[in-house]
């Protein structure tokens, strides 16, 4: 083995950026992120401070229409504020376009309560059976 050194004799290799597994990385995130933005619960109605309950189940809101009780008692059809008359209007043309839709009661959990029995009133009356109220899930065991 003459002329030939063992200490790196030969054309100098140049560094390398391999592109694949960064690419891999990149899809994992993106599929991570994807994933956790699917399984978030959004609400459609105006933010409130939710109740809190340990019975509470994941819901979908195909079908669905949210009415918002404030802690002022007022009231929005999703994120718009509305009078009596255009909740009840709006209640009705919602049972109309879509009978077998469920209706969501987004209640802060400082409203008054007659202010919801009022919305499940009507929305019985306006021919709605499916009637749900919106809650934080709260571990089971905490108070």
């Amino acid at each position: 083995m003459a002329g030939t050194s063992m200490s790196g004799g030969g054309p100098k290799k140049k560094a390398r950026i391999e592109i694949i597994p960064l690419i891999d990385v990149i899809f994992f995130l993106l599929a991570t992120f994807v994933l956790f933005t699917l399984s978030l619960n959004k609400t459609e109605g105006i933010k409130v401070t939710l109740p809190m309950s340990v019975t509470g189940e994941a819901r979908r809101t195909e079908g669905t229409a949210t009415v918002t009780v404030t802690e002022h008692g007022t009231l929005a059809w999703d994120k718009d504020p509305v009078s009596l008359d255009e909740f009840l209007n709006r209640l009705k043309d919602f049972h109309a376009r879509n009978p077998e839709g469920k209706l969501l009661i987004n209640g802060d959990e400082n409203a008054l309560f007659n202010a919801a029995i009022y919305v499940f009133d009507e929305a019985r009356k306006a021919g709605i059976e499916k009637v749900l109220i919106e809650t934080k899930v709260r571990a089971p065991g905490k108070q």
